[in-house]
């Protein structure tokens, strides 16, 4: 997504009172590894960049980098019939945009969700919902697909359910997305970290099939009516995910079956690119039904960290007229020779726990990079979306990760899963940053 495609204004003052909702609680470990505050910037000024954790590739768990309270929220998004017995709706990869469609701002959300009965998105999801709104607070009511599929869930705008709607000439889910069983898991089949774009006057759903799919990779959907379609499969689809097979993925995905996931999609102007996971970009063809090449996708130039972990849900936002690269990273927590505690983006290790799933961003002057260093944008934020509301102040998703670390502990992991946004602050065109909205906002030691 871009500022420049969804019809709001670009301003660099961010103002405005952040309303209370609910907010994670600070550890005690992160707060007495952080400095002491600084001051904050006077009136009228960006706020400072923050030096970085030295080496390149420590992380920086500083408090003030932690969706908070007085800095997010998490969305009051209108309850299934499964949410009844939770309270609220347990989802991850929690995507939110807004778009201004004859001169009103559309807000959308959506993610990755469970189906009932299930702890989890796996071995099998039931689809992608999504919720619109008028404003980031609220209302938000899921969309109205009952004059799509009467008696279906509301709000469910496709699923591999759907194969039956298959008709010559329009796919709606590929033979690869269907459903399928084994005597390891039983049923299969499962959709992830959904994204929805208005681009040209049309919705796109980007989303990817995960690893319990018979193919595993990112795939597209056109909508042939509203926000609530019906959607339908691009034709670059039919087959196989976008890109080529890939080494890669757990044991259970079969030989050949591991494409690159996590696809998003970029939109400027009246062009269009798939982002992939996490080096990979392509253009789409002006009709929008596949990419240009369909293989040996380019990458993007950003600089690595030494060695490189895992990464995972690239996105690319503009903002301020530079390029911001997103993608998640496990903070993994060590121990120094001196018994002191170590942050840092490392690959798994004997005595490396993981702690929090952060968001990392790189800023460039151009879409493919070169990008910059990366920074610690937010901590516990990873596999998220940057978007602007209505008013063009930035903001970020958040959903506090539950298979590992700190939100998978006993004693958090109920307030875990959730659709939460939290308030960016930009460090002016001298600083070029997007950080979780600090308390304390001047230069500090490094974290």
């Amino acid at each position: 997504m871009t500022s420049t495609d969804s019809g709001l204004p670009r301003r660099s003052l961010l103002a405005g009172v952040l309303g209370s909702g609910a907010a994670a609680a600070l550890p005690t470990a992160a707060a007495q590894a952080a400095p002491a505050p600084t001051e904050a910037a006077p009136p009228g000024r960006h706020p400072s960049n923050w030096p970085d954790p030295e080496p390149y590739g420590r992380a920086d768990t500083r408090p003030d980098l932690w969706p908070r309270e007085d800095n997010s929220f998490v969305l009051p998004l209108e309850l299934r019939p499964r949410d009844d017995e939770l309270g609220r709706v347990w989802i991850r990869d929690t995507y939110v945009n807004c778009f201004v469609i004859d001169g009103r701002p559309v807000y959308v959300a959506t993610g990755t969700t469970n189906a009932p009965g299930l702890d989890g998105p796996a071995p099998w999801n039931d689809g992608v919902f999504v919720w619109v709104s008028s404003s980031l607070e609220g209302p938000w009511r899921l969309v109205d697909t009952t004059g799509i599929r009467p008696g279906a869930d509301k709000g469910k705008v496709w699923s591999p359910e759907f194969a039956d709607e298959n008709r010559p000439g329009r796919t709606v889910v590929a033979p690869w997305q269907e459903y399928w069983h084994d005597d390891r898991f039983g049923k299969r089949g499962d959709v992830w970290a959904p994204e929805l774009h208005y681009f040209r006057g049309k919705w796109y759903i980007v989303a990817c099939m995960g690893d319990h799919s018979r193919k595993v990779g990112s795939f597209m959907l056109v909508s042939e009516g509203g926000v609530e379609g019906p959607y339908r499969l691009v034709e670059g689809n039919a087959e196989k995910p976008f890109g080529e097979s890939v080494a890669g993925g757990p044991d259970f995905v079969e030989p050949g079956a591991y494409f690159h996931i996590d696809g998003g999609l970029y939109c400027e102007g009246q062009d269009a690119w798939l982002v992939l996971h996490n080096d990979l970009y392509a253009r789409f063809r002006d009709d929008m039904e596949d990419i240009v090449p369909a293989t040996n996708l380019p990458k993007f130039q950003q600089k690595r960290y030494s060695p490189e972990p895992y990464l995972e849900g690239a996105y690319v936002f503009k903002y301020e007229s530079k390029y911001y690269l997103l993608q998640a990273a496990w903070d993994r927590t060590s121990d120094n020779p001196d018994g002191t505690r170590r942050y840092a983006y490392d690959k798994p290790g004997p005595g490396r726990r993981q702690y929090q799933y952060d968001a990392v961003v790189a800023v460039s002057d151009t879409f493919e990079g070169p990008y910059s260093e990366r920074w610690t944008a937010g901590v516990g934020a990873g596999h998220n979306n940057f978007f602007v509301d209505h008013r063009g102040r930035p903001w970020a998703t958040f959903f506090r990760n539950p298979s590992a670390g700190y939100w998978s502990d006993p004693a958090r992991v109920a307030e875990a899963a959730v659709p939460g946004v939290v308030r960016l602050e930009w460090t002016g065109p001298a600083g070029d940053r997007l950080y979780v909205k600090r308390r304390s906002r001047g230069s500090a030691a490094g974290g």
